[in-house]
């Protein structure tokens, strides 16, 4: 296949393995950003989710800030800050200092959902802003990231201001493509989690892509695509891996999520028919196996989506088989170490 590599990323939720605990998961990201640096891959986001005991990675803003201390040259952002949690000026704040302490090498993806439940996010942002307000919420953080030109308003984001600081959108729906394309910002589709319309999604993405708005911060249409991702020696290996992965999957399902379990070779057992049928589904964008195997999933993927960068997320009990996969995967991509 001739389909060329595109640039690989990161996707870290800090997943907490059952017998640990939140510092050792804290501790095992940083170790993986500097692997991940190390190997060349493009950028390293963390995905902003509250109470939920299997992440921790709520403060998206501190684990960039350290991992920023223990890295070079990778790319470090959000996948992103749920806007509807945060008022723009505080994030153009947060965002702002990062890059005025590490430079240009901080993105921002921005989210519309809250990334919780109803009575959580309440507790996040008193006043409850909606949906609604995000467009104009965007529009808010960009003049705050801006550079200032004579005369402006009389709020202004210190650090932040003149900073620039690059905007993603996130999505995971046609609403949110529609956005993106609207706002002209790339677009970051999670078919990670949220597969079954991506295809429309990202074709609405690109058909509707303007630059005429103010937000616009680049000339045409660029899409990254979440995969599940797992890589190990064999394709029995790495099936087996992920199953850590499948279980925590049936947990949305069943609403009892929980820490990462071990993987399991009789998950049709553990998590039953029904709920089997939903991770299957729910995982479909997945490349899991040897790195022969997952190169040639990942080159179909590219294919079919005609994706500009792809951002994996990996899911393990144990993380040294994480940090094997990311290793694995490089190789077998060819991803450029040497910077």
């Amino acid at each position: 296949m001739t389909t060329p590599r595109v640039p690989l990323s990161i996707l870290d939720l800090v997943p907490v393995a059952s017998g640990t605990d939140t510092t050792t998961a804290l501790n095992q990201s940083v170790e993986l950003v500097r692997l991940a640096d190390a190997l060349g891959y493009r950028r390293y986001w963390y995905a902003e989710h509250h109470n939920v005991v299997t992440f921790a990675s709520s403060a998206t803003s501190l684990l960039i800030g350290r991992a920023a201390e223990h890295s070079e040259r990778i790319r470090l952002g959000s996948g992103g800050v749920m806007l509807p949690n945060h008022s723009p000026l505080m994030v153009a704040e947060y965002y702002g200092t990062l890059a005025e302490m590490y430079g240009d090498r901080i993105d921002l993806g921005l989210g519309r959902a809250p990334g919780t439940d109803p009575r959580t996010a309440a507790a996040l942002r008193r006043g409850g802003a909606a949906t609604d307000t995000f467009v104009q919420d965007v529009v808010d953080l960009h003049r705050y990231l801006g550079s200032r030109d004579g005369e402006g308003p009389d709020v202004r984001a210190v650090p932040g201001e003149g900073t620039e600081v690059p905007l993603w959108m996130l999505g995971s729906s046609l609403d949110g493509a529609a956005v993106a394309a609207y706002l002209g910002l790339p677009y970051a589709f999670a078919s990670h989690f949220a597969p079954q319309m991506r295809h429309e999604a990202l074709e609405l993405y690109r058909s509707r892509f303007s630059t005429e708005f103010g937000t616009a911060e680049i000339r045409r249409p660029y899409a990254m695509v979440g995969v599940n991702v797992l890589v190990a020696p064999t394709d029995e290996e790495a099936h087996y891996l992920f199953t850590t992965a499948q279980q925590m999957a049936a947990g949305i399902y069943t609403g009892r999520r929980g820490p990462l379990r071990p993987p399991t070779r009789d998950l049709g057992t553990v998590i039953g028919p029904e709920v089997a049928r939903f991770v299957d589904d729910f995982q479909q964008v997945r490349a899991v196996g040897s790195p022969e195997t997952v190169v040639t999933e990942l080159e179909a993927l590219v294919a079919d989506l005609s994706a500009d960068e792809l951002i994996i997320t990996t899911y393990t009990y144990d993380p040294t088989h994480r940090a094997r996969s990311f290793s694995l995967l490089a190789e077998a991509w060819g991803l450029d170490s040497g910077g």
